[in-house]
């Protein structure tokens, strides 16, 4: 009997950015499949497979190793165990099993973002749809991340089997199809002998992209024989059309060297190491000042003569915007202009004097540039721009340094002291990593010294992502690096669990916990009784998650004093450490209000009306409104 399901031996990659089809060759339907036959493609997937010495497993495995995943993050189910089995034969990459899928995907970024790759292996559905939010924060964030996923058994859909874990219905591709969605490709794997090429693809995907990638594989393919693989490269950057490259950097050239008082803003998509490089490399070839969108901060060095700050619209650091918005020509490199970029769109940017470089294309006043990668550009205007330091002088002249002044001992710790004194123990060994919320502002207010990184989760800001970031982020350096995380309760309460984790994989994080009694950022943007919390006693549940094993530690902070005893002990100690710091609800950065003030705007502006720089993203010309209908 022929079901009404015929098996197609199809495997689908379909990205964000476009869709492709790779195709195998269509199995035969099976006559006897109600009695339990199956399609020769599935039935000879061990023969077709060739050469013995690796299962798709430990091919998966041995690849993961050779782009530079040392830790991988896991959700147990029982469509990935068997797969579990097989990269344990490795003895080189390291499991580090997770409180839930939500929190291993954010792991996962955290990961990827201080070793330049990270995997996470979880079960198909109910873990892969538990991660989704993580995978989607990544791909706005440039992580990339390689999702595997323990597929159903490859017989069940042709079978016409109900199974557990999914809709109840026999259509099984669903996850796939939301994936591709949010990742650069969603990958599924049927048949042992697509494995290699599908698994190569994917990671390569992944790393010339820096985005995450989904690879969902039948739980029953995992111990398949298959070719051992072999040297290849991965993540190649793309190669920039070169007529398309010269003409944009003469056009950007023409454009700063005209202008009398021309800047720099460095933007998120500087993070690959080549683009950062180039930006250093253009900034000290101008002379121009140099500021940093938020989302940009720690991509250019902050001890650098020309480093003016943050520009944040009306929020910025003292001079900055004035530097910026005066300017007769800014290039902005790598920057996404977003509502929270730019403060609900009322950042004074002119599209007519934006120079906007992104990964792929520059757009400049009157044409827009394809094909030309971020580092080439930046790389091959540095050569053509003319020495002008009007900008950085004009800086200088309007400059205000303000050094917060310590607090008495006994003091009242209120959320600047707790500022002043995070940043006192920054240094080139440690690494700042800020929630969204208060801790945003707050650390996107700190000078970083020289060596020092900073993490923020600004384009996706979702609440929750910096605990578990903060596991994978210290685990994903290869130096010792002492990570210093500022995080909000509410924030925390979505995610905390994972300290556990920390603490039972030996992990020195300093946690510093703002207890404001709630969701102080929402609060500044629209005001309501569903922004408060039930308190908790955050450093006490050190204790708990320890219990017994480990080195958990949590400490509590009232006062100046008690602050500075607590990072004293924290920076001594050989373990996660909480500090607990009771902030009054009122008490928060004026510039956090500001900003939500601004940002509640826009998110209310009525029907029929456009923010007026909202086209600055795309490099056009001013905003015509729209017609509204009578």
């Amino acid at each position: 009997m022929i079901t009404r399901r015929n098996f197609l031996g199809t495997t689908a990659i379909i990205g964000a950015a476009g869709t492709a089809i790779l195709r195998a060759e269509e199995s035969k339907p099976v006559a006897n499949a109600a009695e339990g036959g199956a399609p020769a493609s599935t039935a000879a997937n061990a023969a077709s497979s060739g050469a013995t010495g690796s299962t798709v497993g430990t091919y998966l495995a041995t690849r993961l190793e050779q782009v530079g995943v040392r830790d991988y993050f896991v959700v147990p189910g029982d469509f990935n165990l068997i797969f579990l089995d097989q990269i344990l034969q490795n003895p080189r990459l390291r499991m580090i099993g997770c409180c839930n899928e939500l929190n291993a995907g954010y792991a996962a970024d955290g990961y990827a973002r201080s070793n330049g790759v990270a995997a996470m292996v979880i079960t198909y559905s109910v873990g892969g749809l538990s991660a989704l939010n993580a995978v989607t924060c990544a791909y706005s964030e440039d992580s990339p991340v390689i999702v595997i996923v323990g597929g159903i058994n490859s017989d069940s859909e042709w079978q016409d089997k109900i199974i557990h874990h999914a809709l109840g219905e026999v259509r099984y591709d669903y996850q796939r199809e939301i994936y591709a969605q949010v990742t650069a490709g969603a990958f599924s794997v049927k048949h042992a002998a697509d494995a290699p090429a599908l698994i190569d693809g994917a990671i390569d995907l992944a790393l010339r992209r820096r985005k995450p990638v989904m690879l969902e594989i039948a739980t029953n393919l995992a111990s398949m024989p298959v070719p051992a693989p072999r040297p290849r490269r991965f993540g190649a950057a793309p190669a920039s059309d070169a007529a398309a490259l010269a003409d944009a950097a003469d056009h950007a050239a023409e454009l700063l060297n005209k202008a009398s008082r021309p800047v720099l803003v460095a933007g998120s998509k500087l993070r690959p190491p080549a683009s950062r490089e180039a930006f250093l490399k253009l900034a000290d070839a101008a002379g121009y000042a140099v500021a940093s969108i938020p989302a940009g901060k720690g991509m250019f060095p902050e001890t650098h003569p020309a480093y003016a700050g943050i520009y944040w619209g009306p929020v910025s650091w003292p001079g900055a915007a004035s530097v910026v918005e005066s300017a007769d020509a800014y290039l902005f490199a790598g920057a996404l202009l977003s509502d929270y970029a730019t403060a609900g769109y009322t950042a004074a940017i002119d599209p007519k004097k934006l120079l906007l470089a992104l990964p792929g294309e520059v757009r400049l006043p009157g044409a827009t540039y394809a094909g030309v990668e971020l580092a080439d550009f930046l790389g091959a205007l540095a050569g053509k721009v003319r020495r002008n330091d009007a900008s950085l002088v004009e800086f200088a002249r309007s400059r205000t340094k303000e050094e917060p002044s310590a607090a008495a001992p006994g003091d009242k710790l209120t959320i600047a002291e707790v500022s002043r004194q995070v940043h006192d123990a920054l240094g080139k060994d440690t690494a700042l990593l800020v929630e969204t919320g208060d801790s945003w502002f707050h650390g996107i207010g700190m000078r970083l010294p020289e060596g020092c990184r900073f993490e923020i989760q600004f384009q996706a800001g979702s609440i929750g992502w910096s605990v578990p970031a903060t596991l994978g982020y210290e685990m994903g350096f290869t130096t010792p690096t002492r990570v210093i995380a500022m995080i909000g309760d509410g924030s925390f309460q979505m995610t905390a669990q994972e300290v556990s984790t920390m603490i039972r994989h030996n992990t020195r994080p300093i946690i510093i916990l703002v207890n404001n009694r709630g969701y102080i950022i929402e609060d500044a943007i629209h005001q309501g009784p569903y922004n408060k919390i039930k308190n908790w006693d955050y450093a006490g549940l050190m204790e708990v998650w320890t219990n017994g094993e480990g080195k958990g530690l949590g400490l509590h902070a009232k006062t100046a004093g008690e602050m500075t005893a607590a990072l004293a002990r924290a920076k001594s100690h050989d373990g996660p450490c909480m500090i607990e710091v009771a902030i009054d609800s009122q008490d928060c950065s004026p510039d956090m209000r500001e900003w939500g003030t601004r940002v509640a705007a826009a998110n209310g502006m009525p029907p029929g009306r456009e923010p007026r720089v909202d086209r600055a993203r795309n490099g056009q010309g001013p905003t015509r409104p729209r017609a509204v209908p009578a």
